[in-house]
């Protein structure tokens, strides 16, 4: 098969988990203990929640352990409850445990009714989640008609979110051919049931009889349904419809349907949810239980106001390339802006020493930022000693608090022999530790502080004009405070001028920010002049300007106008920033919001980086933005590199607001840092369906004693018009370690990403139509040197025998650029397969090098001729065959036409 894509290393920002989320879930002897379940700020407080919550966990437990073959089991969780929720005595101080790092998330929807559960995930197979969402009415058991009793939703989402397998049932194309006859996508393909034609008018569906097939392309016509009977013996599968009384098990390699194209198929190369559950990390350290699991233990969280210390470096190396400034600068835009209001905040400077520089404030006003500005540390000297800087925090913090939840955010430039020393203290303390390592010499082991406490990893090099040192410090919102709380990063831009340069450019303020918007410049000899207009054309003074940390202003006051925010800057010969900064305009009205993720913050060359940005409004994804990410290595060179919402390469899913892409321009061992970019785009209430996520099954209805009952049709958005949106925002991604990176020249091991979004059509008898996304040379960038392209009549034999399937004549297919859409047509050998034949499809791609790419998800046709007779449904049992006794027929010729008639009924009754 050739040199094939090695093992995907995904880095992106959360980091305990190492996939995609800072989860801290542990599996200790079958139970899963540490589960974070969040509740939003904007749920109104009801106390019957909590024992909803509750409820919901301890019935999936044993519904969990049954499934899993007595494997695993829920142990404990924490249910973190809102700070504008009422204080009880039974309400504990949360440690390590935070709203960004929540597993479920419940949280109010928009639009209202839509109370579908959903796992976020943007990897791989295998891979695990971010997070699940659910709502109160669904918690409240509102909605059991259409999504079944809350436990067994709830492991549907668990098993998408902690092992990464996805939907057996498919709400955009839910039959498919095989053999000729039309099947229901299901797994497992025992599930019984009835196909009908629903019609919904307002909030009700009625039954208008039985499915008619298409002529031409022999499933069924719109509208048609498949009903499953209330009653089932079958017991799978879980990831199918959890709503079934029987099913009570996942998909096994024995009853797995390979050929229902659905997520589970196409993402998992035709491997069933209970083989991929097997490769898991869980199911490898795991052996099943002889006895009963105890009932989940909870814990009862409360956020409360954010303590934190800064703990910064003034060791004699800050000296270099203007470091102890630049730390200032940016220290300043967290105090006077990104830090909350009500947090309470000290500081601590150390080098080999540590200085308690001010003890805990609470930050109230203006003036209260502006004193603790006046603390930070102004002149550098001595050596590096980080374990005396976090010890004397950890001080200064218990003289008004204890530890347990209270945030560090540790800066330093050096090396550090002993600093695993303090690793147990941190570990003790409960502290969360957020790490900014600043130059290319900063302590290796830094990253292991956040690591092991969920706090944010960043790095930023010494090229000012990155302005990674400002980025770092504006990425520190709250973890627990509220969205409308939180400090936006609009804009970040520096660049370095020679005589007489100007810097011009316009910042949008959208109409979701505006409240305490602030534009901060930076330079680095002297004062550039500032122009700035507000949306009017109005010129803008008031820039306080501080000449001692070489920096200036301006707090707008109010609201910020909505519109282009425009600005020149004019200096000679050095480095100028600027970076703007805002909050949500309104409590109720959720601002639009950039999350850069990045799966493990440690990567081995030639394994890619893969970096995501997922862009919302509240719930809602913001579809077709132009989103770019700037990764800097750790000697100061930086990629640019769009991502894409195509579904195609590293992109998971077309049109869900998930931006992603391969990064593989490595030039360097050491850390890489990420910024992200992103302008305009398009709310995703313009779509009829949502993008298809990780869901519980809505059910369309059921058959129970004969009688067909519907369910209410799922909210829509028919009617809601494209809504174009003007913004920008920029984002700090964190920051990753490359390893194993040669030197210069780097050879080429990249081989073409996996095609993953392959399409086929037929027309007519045998001409049959490929759609695809063009991968690249490395991944997903250049251009590949030539496409495999095999076809099967057995899914099973084109995935595991690819090499010796029957290859298609491809000498006239030229690929293309990655990213590009790919169409080629090819013609069937006549008379080489009959009418209801299945074809499978798939490619490879192959470079330069003839390295190749993972052979592409399987697509298929099926060779249907179209027939004068009026089709049959599934509801009707065709006719007996008028064959007389005196018949000239050969017997033979008899019998075929018999079997022919049973199979159909079997079809009618069900008993396929």
């Amino acid at each position: 098969m050739g040199s094939l894509k090695s093992p995907v290393f995904i880095l992106v920002l959360y980091l305990l988990e190492g996939v995609l989320s800072n989860s801290l879930i542990q599996l200790n002897n079958n139970g899963y203990e540490g589960i974070v379940i969040a509740i939003d700020h904007n749920v109104p407080e009801d106390e019957a929640l909590i024992q909803q919550i509750k409820d919901m966990v301890t019935r999936a437990s044993p519904y969990l352990f049954e499934a899993t073959g007595k494997r695993f089991y829920f142990k404990n969780v924490a249910i973190l409850i809102p700070e504008n929720w009422k204080t009880k005595p039974d309400y504990e101080r949360p440690k390590l445990e935070t709203f960004k790092n929540a597993d479920v998330l419940v949280s109010a929807t928009s639009p209202v009714g839509n109370d579908q559960p959903y796992t976020e995930h943007v990897g791989a197979c295998g891979e695990k989640g971010i997070r699940i969402h659910l709502t109160p009415d669904f918690l409240a058991g509102k909605r059991l008609d259409v999504y079944g009793p809350q436990e067994r939703s709830f492991v549907h989402e668990w098993a998408h979110f902690r092992w990464g397998v996805f939907d057996e049932y498919n709400k955009e194309e839910k039959f498919y051919l095989s053999k000729g006859r039309v099947e229901a996508v299901r797994c497992s393909a025992a599930i019984t049931g009835k196909n009908k034609v629903r019609r919904c008018q307002g909030g009700s569906c009625v039954n208008e009889g039985a499915c008619r097939k298409d002529k031409l392309t022999g499933l069924y016509q719109e509208n048609c349904v498949f009903l499953p009977d209330k009653q089932q013996s079958e017991k799978a599968s879980i990831m199918y419809d959890q709503t079934i009384g029987s099913v009570v098990e996942f998909c096994t390699e024995k009853n797995h349907n390979k050929e229902a194209p659905n997520a589970q198929n196409k993402r998992c190369n035709l491997r069933s949810t209970w083989e991929v559950i097997q490769d898991s990390k869980d199911f490898q350290q795991s052996t099943p239980m002889t006895t009963q699991p105890p009932t989940p233990i909870f814990s009862l969280l409360q956020m409360g106001q954010r303590i934190l210390s800064l703990v910064l470096d003034k060791s004699g190396s800050m000296s270099n390339d203007n470091r102890l400034n630049r730390m200032n600068q940016a220290s300043k835009l967290f105090l006077l802006q990104t830090v909350e209001q009500g947090s309470w905040v000290g500081m601590v400077a150390f080098d080999s020493a540590a200085y308690i520089k001010s003890e805990l404030k609470q930050i109230n006003s203006a003036a209260d930022r502006d004193l603790l500005t006046k603390t930070l540390p102004t002149v550098s000297s001595g050596r590096t000693s980080i374990c005396s800087g976090l010890q004397a925090a950890f001080t200064m913090i218990k003289k008004k608090y204890p530890t347990d939840g209270s945030e560090i955010v540790l800066l330093t430039d050096g090396e550090d022999s002993t600093i695993s020393t303090c690793f147990d203290l941190v570990k003790k303390s409960g502290a969360i530790i957020h790490t900014v390592a600043l130059g290319p010499a900063a302590a290796k082991e830094l990253e292991q502080l956040s690591k092991m406490t969920g706090g944010l990893q960043t790095y930023a090099s010494d090229q000012a004009q990155n302005n990674g040192l400002v980025d770092a410090f504006a990425a520190l919102s709250s973890g627990n405070g509220a969205v409308s709380q939180r400090s936006i990063q609009l804009e970040s831009r520096g660049v370095n001028l020679q005589k007489n340069q100007w810097m011009n450019g316009s910042v949008v303020v959208d109409s979701t920010v505006g409240k305490d918007t602030l534009f901060l410049v930076t330079w680095t000899t002297q004062a550039p002049q500032i122009l700035l207009w507000d949306p009017s054309g109005t010129k803008q003074g008031g820039f306080v300007v501080d000449t001692t940390a070489k920096m200036a202003y301006l707090q707008v006051p109010g609201i910020a106008k909505v519109g282009f925010w425009k600005y020149s800057l004019q200096a000679s010969s050095q480095t100028l920033t600027l970076t703007v900064t805002s909050r949500a305009a309104s409590a109720t009205l959720p601002p639009i919001t950039v999350t850069p993720v990045v799966n493990q913050n440690t990567g081995t060359f030639p394994n890619p980086v893969i970096v995501y940005a997922t862009i919302r409004q509240g719930a809602t994804p913001i579809l077709r933005a132009s989103v770019t990410a700037l990764i800097e290595s750790v000697n100061g060179k930086t990629e640019t590199l769009e991502l894409l919402d195509n579904g195609a390469g590293a992109d998971a899913t077309k049109n869900d607001g998930v931006y992603s892409r391969y990064f593989t321009a490595f030039d360097t061992n050491g850390r890489y840092s990420i910024k992200i970019w992103a302008l305009g785009g398009v709310t995703a209430e313009r779509q009829r369906t949502s993008p298809q996520k990780n869901t519980a099954k809505y059910i369309d209805g059921w058959i129970e004693n004969g009688e067909i009952k519907f369910n209410p049709p799922q909210p829509e958005t028919n009617n809601v018009q494209d809504k174009q949106l003007c913004f920008s925002r920029t984002s700090s991604g964190g920051s990753f370690t490359a390893s194993n990176v040669p030197s210069a020249p780097i050879p080429d091991l990249l081989p073409p990403c996996r095609i993953t979004d392959l399409k086929a059509s037929i027309q007519g008898r045998n001409l049959v139509n490929l759609t695809w996304t063009a991968p690249g040379d490395d991944y997903d960038h250049g251009t590949a040197s030539k496409y495999i392209i095999r076809i099967s009549t057995s899914i099973a034999d084109l995935r595991d025998k690819f090499n010796t399937s029957v290859q298609v004549n491809t000498t006239s297919l030229i690929p293309k650029e990655a990213n590009s859409e790919e169409i080629f047509e090819f013609e069937l050998e006549d008379n080489s397969f009959g009418n209801g034949t299945d074809i499978f499809i798939a490619i490879q791609a192959v470079d330069k090098s003839n390295l190749k790419s993972e052979i592409s998800n399987i697509a298929r046709v099926s060779l249907f001729i179209p027939t004068e007779e009026p089709p049959t449904s599934e509801d009707t049992v065709p006719p007996c065959p008028e064959v007389s006794v005196n018949s000239t027929i050969p017997g033979i010729h008899v019998l075929k036409i018999m079997w022919k008639w049973l199979g159909e009924m079997q079809v009618t009754l069900g008993l396929h």
